[in-house]
């Protein structure tokens, strides 16, 4: 006889808003696709905002607070979409409830919550999840295979350069937290974070570090208000360095948007080149191609990304944010039937947080 369905794991999601949000954009599309996931609980900011969107979602029950969610029987999975200053409470409060958890990134405003969140985790013995999903990205497993299979021979060097999309020039709708580096949501940490992330999933570890930051749009105006904002988070950051398997790398992230290229990722090997070019500086949320050369190849050519890399239970998504979170669902649910280890925990959170700690100590040491 066949093995009986695994029962869906059941969700609640804190920070659901029936007005706006991520959680709404990403989370709640991506986990309507996928038949191993139930959407039973959500909070939000306040009792009456949890009820306006449980009402509009049609999700059973709404809780005023994270920690009345995290209690609740019918919850497997806390799923964290708040600001990041809120991510330590919430996430402590969930793990104390011994309920496993999906944390948006950056997993804490820090290094030091993040580790502690790590510690905390594992000394419960409790699965978590971190939400680098550019390493769920089909063009991005894609790249992985084709270095893993020799495509461009042995990797010299890699560069990438890319915008922010905020920190720009032009304020960001809701984004005054942006702004302040005391919140954790900086370009460094999110869309460099991002890219990071991916580019050692797909070329290893970093080993050497050098760095520079600045801030070169140090007024921002909110042309609602008309109040300004003077930032003091970097808008640009470069690191340069050398990986594990002793290729250099250079990735340079600029504040705003370029009338020129927005991603342009390129891995230069012994005997091809790989080139990931995209319109927005976000690899963990954007549309990339892949072009490559390689052996006698004159020029390169367009790699389209075979379609065993998409699920097909996420059809509906391709082309939108939404997909690369609703591929991280189901390698979430193939990580807890099969016991693999396809999503990145907290210690790996952990780690890719010290790894953004440690460039930018480098940098303001520089």
């Amino acid at each position: 006889m066949p093995s009986p369905k695994p029962a869906p794991i059941g969700v609640g999601i804190v920070g659901l808003s029936a007005r706006r949000g991520w959680a709404s954009q990403a989370h709640l599309p991506a986990l309507r696709q996928l038949d191993g996931f139930d959407l039973r609980a959500l909070s939000a900011s306040s009792a009456a905002s949890a009820r306006q969107a449980s009402e509009k979602y049609a999700v059973a029950r709404s809780f005023g607070t994270a920690g009345e969610l995290a209690e609740a029987d019918e919850v497997d999975l806390v799923v964290v979409t708040v600001k990041v200053p809120d991510h330590r409470e919430i996430i402590q409060s969930a793990l104390a409830a011994g309920k496993m958890v999906f944390s948006e990134w950056p997993l804490g405003n820090g290094l030091a919550e993040a580790e502690e969140l790590a510690t905390t985790a594992a000394d419960r013995g409790l699965r978590t999840f971190t939400g680098l999903q550019a390493r769920s990205a089909p063009a991005v497993r894609y790249l992985r295979d084709l270095v893993a299979d020799g495509y461009v021979g042995e990797v010299l060097s890699t560069s990438l350069v890319a915008s922010g999309g905020g920190w720009g020039a032009a304020f960001p709708e809701n984004g005054t937290y942006l702004l302040d580096r005391a919140n954790g949501a900086t370009m460094l940490t999110i869309p460099f974070g991002h890219a990071m992330d991916g580019l050692t999933m797909v070329l290893g570890d970093v080993e050497k570090v050098t760095a520079v930051t600045a801030t070169r749009h140090r007024e921002v105006k909110d042309p609602q208000s008309g109040q300004v904002y003077r930032p003091n988070v970097a808008d640009q950051v470069v690191f340069g360095g050398v990986l594990s398997s002793g290729a250099v790398a250079c990735v340079h992230y600029r504040g705003g948007t370029s009338r020129g290229t927005n991603f342009h990722w390129e891995i230069n090997g012994t005997d091809g080149d790989l080139v990931v070019t995209g319109d927005i500086g976000h690899l963990q949320l954007g549309e990339f191609t892949i072009d490559g050369a390689h052996g006698s190849d004159a020029r390169p050519g367009r790699l389209t990304v075979p379609e065993r890399y998409f699920d097909p239970a996420l059809q509906e998504l391709r082309g939108t944010p939404a997909y690369n979170v609703g591929a991280a669902y189901a390698q979430i649910q193939r990580d807890l039937t099969q016991g693999s280890s396809e999503v990145p925990d907290f210690a790996h959170g952990a780690l890719h947080h010290r790894l953004l700690d440690r460039i930018e100590r480098v940098a303001q040491d520089a």
